[in-house]
């Protein structure tokens, strides 16, 4: 990884680690993210009697540890694997594979531009990290266009070709909903009130696209980012629906079931 934090690692810390060497009552690793050596005694690693050590890990092992205690003065650094949950492990593991995914496209740029990696990925960090922690963190407000490279002094062709990649892979993939809308109407102006009723739903959303299916049967589909958002919009759908029934008219809404 191009990744690495300077000095030591904060106690209780989720730190990930690669097993260096094993003795009869430790393990020693390395932590990846600082390029420091630590130490998992053989009571952190498992809960229970261990007989072996070499049953529950072996050498060059990527693991997920706890910082327990700091030395600085010796240089010592203790660590937990047991008491590290699943959770933890788990996003701990999640952040890796995205900064990683992060490190790949300033590898490409790098390749693109003629350029060394590590000198794209310091022209990025040195200007970046003072704010964020990761560089994937970075690239997600590339993508909700809450960062601007360039006004953070990073070099235009690089904030150019950074941003154009970085919005093609990291923008989060849409869903979508849908679902069937029926307006009836005896009023003399139903022409006028269902036109109006459509044109209002349409104003919700950008990404609302409605449909005419025939006899008063109107499709409609929205897309979003996320479930939430878009449920919500939906949600706004069926209040505007519901406001068109009357004494001379009635509306219904139906979502789209999936398979």
């Amino acid at each position: 990884m191009l990744y690495h934090r300077q000095g030591y690692p904060d106690v209780d810390e989720i730190v990930l680690c690669k097993v260096t060497n094993i003795f009869p009552n430790s393990v020693f690793v390395e932590l990846l993210e600082y390029s420091r050596s630590g130490l998992v005694h053989i009571s952190e690693v498992s809960p229970g009697r261990i007989r072996n050590l070499r049953e529950f890990i072996s050498i060059d092992r990527i693991i997920v540890c706890k910082v327990l205690k700091i030395d600085k003065e010796k240089g010592h650094i203790d660590l937990s694997l047991r008491r590290v949950n699943s959770h933890q492990r788990q996003e701990k593991l999640e952040e890796v594979k995205q900064e990683t995914k992060a490190e790949s496209v300033v590898r490409n740029l790098a390749k693109r531009l003629k350029k060394l990696p590590e000198d794209v990925y310091h022209e990025l960090t040195s200007k970046l990290f003072p704010e964020y922690s990761h560089l994937y963190l970075c690239f997600r407000d590339i993508v909700s266009e809450d960062l601007d490279l360039e006004k953070k002094g990073i070099d235009k062709e690089i904030a150019r070709e950074l941003s154009a990649t970085v919005i093609e892979k990291f923008r989060p993939p849409k869903i979508k909903l849908a679902g069937e809308i029926r307006l009836q109407t005896y009023d003399p102006q139903g022409i006028v009130k269902i036109k109006s009723t459509l044109l209002e739903i349409e104003k919700l959303s950008a990404t609302i696209k409605i449909t005419y299916l025939g006899a008063g049967r109107f499709k409609i589909t929205l897309e979003d980012v996320d479930y939430k958002p878009a449920e919500k919009t939906l949600a706004a759908v069926e209040s505007v629906v519901s406001k068109f029934n009357d004494k001379l008219s009635t509306a219904s809404f139906e979502r789209e079931r999936k398979e």
